[in-house]
């Protein structure tokens, strides 16, 4: 996926700049991102930690095995690699979402999308780093302690952000600021090797 949407982005701007449009793409471009945090925050919050019991009927079926199942494993077993997205499940969503983009007047809804889907695949990263591995970057840091506080047994309905905890401010689902406190990272020292 992540050379999929990188590619598809990429490829999108490019036309919209080529047509002449490098404002209009860069200010869709930024609408895309936004859109983003938004849709990642909602799916995480009303999608991934809400129950699809299994059930009869292919729609059933398929909301639990999206939803349900994978999210669930992925806070039963989050340091085995297996249950961390970036699968091919938002294909169902491009495959409709892309074409309907360039509906619109060029430049724009289909740099939205593709931002959209790119951002997407930096999450997924993001995610996928969150879990294993360690960078010194202050703010990853951060990101980090709040993703594995939203695995512990008192963050579960909190933080539902991956990259951002502008919506968790919005709907009330942030951290308390007295743990929170305690999630911010340290500076890091570094000592000179005499």
């Amino acid at each position: 996926m992540t050379v999929v949407y990188t590619v598809l982005f990429l490829v999108v701007l490019a036309l919209a700049v080529r047509a002449g449009h490098p404002v209009r793409a860069l200010g869709f471009t930024a609408l895309g991102a936004a859109t983003w945090t938004l849709v990642e925050y909602l799916s995480h919050r009303f999608l991934f930690h809400v129950a699809f019991p299994r059930g009869k009927g292919p729609v059933r079926g398929l909301l639990h095995q999206l939803f349900d199942a994978s999210h669930v494993d992925h806070h039963a077993h989050p340091w085995d690699g297996y249950h961390i997205n970036g699968h091919l499940d938002t294909l169902f969503v491009a495959v409709v979402a892309v074409p309907l983009s360039f509906l619109g007047p060029a430049g724009s809804t289909e740099v939205a999308v593709a931002a959209l889907f790119a951002c997407y695949v930096g999450e997924e990263w993001a995610h996928h780093g969150m879990h294993f591995w360690n960078l010194r970057w202050r703010y990853f840091r951060y990101l980090r302690a709040r993703h594995l506080y939203h695995h512990s047994r008192h963050g579960a309905g909190t933080a539902y952000g991956i990259t951002s905890d502008v919506w968790d401010k919005v709907f009330g689902t942030r951290i308390p600021a007295s743990q929170r406190q305690q999630l911010l990272p340290r500076p890091v020292v570094r000592v000179a090797r005499a």
